[in-house]
């Protein structure tokens, strides 16, 4: 396929993005690029030196000092370092919506996800693709399900990599983290006006990625082979 083609998935914290994107990327060939692991990446890069995340004049002196590689095979590397797993611990999670606020983080870090996308047809899923990171895309979808459906999809996640976590702390992130996201001054989580938007609450994954594909299909008659 010559045509470059990008497929924008949005949408609020444990919405199950990340896992149907990666299916879809696979299932059409493209990139998938988890813009969530960079934020995660910085939070912890931030939180690893000591510094406070809910502080944004000491989160914005990390900046150019970040260097952060997204490997195929899902690997996360934050100045060489493989923080895979550690960016998915609570403390991580409790504070990557703070440094996700940040303007000159997300300019930062947005430059490096518009880089990755202007070579290579990607499925990038996140909080403002859509929006403002890929205003272009030719796929704009809004991956959306209830805040307890999430909570539970996050908590079972958890305890299947041993991320030692209540229900309770869970949901109460989750809500947490929609407030802040939605409320941020800067590129705010939304759905984009011409988003389709997408309720999984009672859908399987196979079922999400289906109706990922399908819609791929509608938009620009590229065809994903599950």
């Amino acid at each position: 396929m010559d045509k470059i083609v990008s497929v924008a998935i949005d949408g609020p914290a444990a919405a199950g993005k990340s896992t149907v994107a990666k299916k879809v990327a696979k299932a059409l060939g493209f990139t998938y690029i988890d813009t969530g692991a960079m934020y995660r990446a910085f939070t912890y890069a931030v939180i690893s030196k000591g510094l406070d995340p809910q502080s944004e004049l000491l989160s914005n002196s990390l900046i150019g000092q970040v260097n952060i590689e997204l490997l195929d095979d899902g690997t996360v590397l934050c100045n060489g370092e493989d923080v895979t797993r550690q960016i998915r611990e609570p403390l991580v999670s409790g504070n990557v919506s703070y440094i996700a606020s940040y303007k000159e983080i997300r300019l930062a870090l947005v430059e490096m996800q518009r880089a990755m996308a202007h070579s290579k047809s990607v499925v990038m899923d996140g909080r403002d693709i859509g929006t403002y990171v890929l205003p272009n895309a030719e796929v704009k979808i809004y991956q959306m399900a209830s805040v307890e459906t999430r909570a539970v999809r996050r908590y079972e996640e958890n305890i299947a990599k041993g991320i030692p976590t209540s229900l309770e702390d869970v949901m109460e992130d989750v809500r947490k983290r929609d407030y802040i996201d939605s409320h941020r001054a800067f590129a705010p989580l939304k759905p984009a006006a011409d988003s389709v938007l997408l309720d999984t609450s009672h859908m399987s994954v196979d079922e999400a990625v289906e109706n990922v594909l399908r819609i791929v299909k509608e938009k620009t008659g590229v065809e994903g082979k599950c």
